[in-house]
């Protein structure tokens, strides 16, 4: 086996999480995967320049090693902390194992596949020097490229909603079926969507008959994604999509929100849409939306009650934020968790996901 020590990474180091580069990096054709994992937890990542396929199979070998054994926890905030911690430091290991990305994109490596689409469909351009990326990470830009073209049927679009990679993915959404079945502010005609992600509540808006629609979003790329399946759908006379933090300087007759449900720090982009440190974003918008919303308007919130059943915020806290912020709550639906992780039981949070309700908030201004 010929290996080869790099004192300091000698191409670009791209990851999109927020785990930070390796000290060191080897070069190797072959090698095993206890071998990679006892490099990795000394800091030195391990370049494969060997068949393609041979490091999927090691790639496969090292998660089986790596995984984390579930352990019972009767706090249920202590659980899921030591859940998130247990994902990031198996995450590290994992993508431990790079690949060496050319400038056009393509992998130098014997039965390697062509990339090229994949790649682009993240990054948007070709690259001008070559770069390091987890293997791992190279087969999720791989996968989400597949489902970026294939889409996720939407039933009360009656379409597909097409989402790359970043972008969160509306596949799990019993939800939107809430905002189909939610009664409009009475001549409601223009409307925001804050923090549009894919762009599917905003089209379902349109479809409900919303004349104008501004969606926005802080993500680059949930914005473009956004634009496009609006495009795609044929809303574009309706909807306009901003790469902006919360409101447009505007104000309209309904405001709906799909904020993180989720009190944890991200570690990544995507998982912006999943966890927002202590509610930040559910509290400036509940702050800042009755600024923007015109008399007898009404404020649509979605929002899940798995941060209760985790230990992460207590029954009480929702209604009293709401009457801090001067909101009362007109009427609600809500509707249970439809996907597969709703029902694993060996899921470690299984025991808060069976529990979890889905609600749309409908939202009045407190009269004082």
């Amino acid at each position: 086996m010929a290996t080869l020590l790099y004192q300091n990474t000698p191409s670009e180091y791209r990851n999109e999480s927020t785990q930070k580069p390796p000290r060191e990096t080897i070069a190797v054709r072959e090698t095993s995967a206890d071998h990679i994992i006892q490099n990795a937890r000394n800091n030195i990542a391990t370049v494969w320049q060997g068949d393609f396929h041979n490091a999927k199979q090691v790639l496969s070998a090292i998660k089986k090693r790596v995984q984390p054994k579930p352990k019972h926890e009767t706090d249920p905030a202590t659980a899921f902390h030591k859940h998130r911690l247990a994902q990031s430091q198996t995450a590290r290991l994992v993508n431990m194992l790079l690949i060496e990305i050319q400038a056009d994109l393509q992998l130098n490596l014997p039965r390697a596949p062509n990339i090229q689409a994949a790649l682009l469909d993240v990054y948007g351009e070709h690259n001008s020097e070559k770069f390091l990326l987890p293997l791992n990470q190279l087969l999720g830009f791989i996968g989400a490229h597949e489902w970026h073209k294939k889409g996720v049927a939407i039933a009360e679009l009656d379409d597909k909603i097409h989402v790359p990679f970043g972008v969160f993915s509306p596949i799990r959404g019993e939800y939107l079926s809430l905002l189909m079945q939610a009664k409009q502010p009475e001549n409601a005609q223009f409307a925001f969507d804050i923090g549009t992600g894919s762009g599917v509540l905003a089209a379902l808006l349109a479809k409900r008959g919303i004349a104008k629609i501004i969606a926005t979003d802080t993500n680059p790329r949930a914005a473009q994604c956004a634009r496009e399946n609006i495009a795609r759908l044929g809303f574009s006379a309706q909807v306009s999509v901003i790469e902006q933090d919360l409101f447009p300087d505007d104000m309209a007759d309904l405001i709906v929100c799909n904020p993180p449900w989720l009190p944890a720090k991200p570690t990544s982009a995507v998982e912006t849409a999943l966890y927002d440190p202590e509610h930040g974003m559910l509290h400036a918008f509940l702050r800042g939306a009755a600024a923007h919303l015109r008399e007898n308007g009404r404020v649509w919130l979605i929002l899940s009650d798995l941060a209760e059943h985790l230990g992460l915020r207590s029954k009480d806290d929702l209604p009293h934020w709401l009457d801090k912020y001067g909101w009362e709550i007109e009427s609600s639906l809500k509707t249970t968790p439809q996907h597969n992780k709703a029902h694993d039981l060996r899921d470690p949070l299984a025991f808060a996901r069976a529990r979890e309700t889905t609600y749309l908030f409908v939202l009045k201004k407190k009269v004082l």
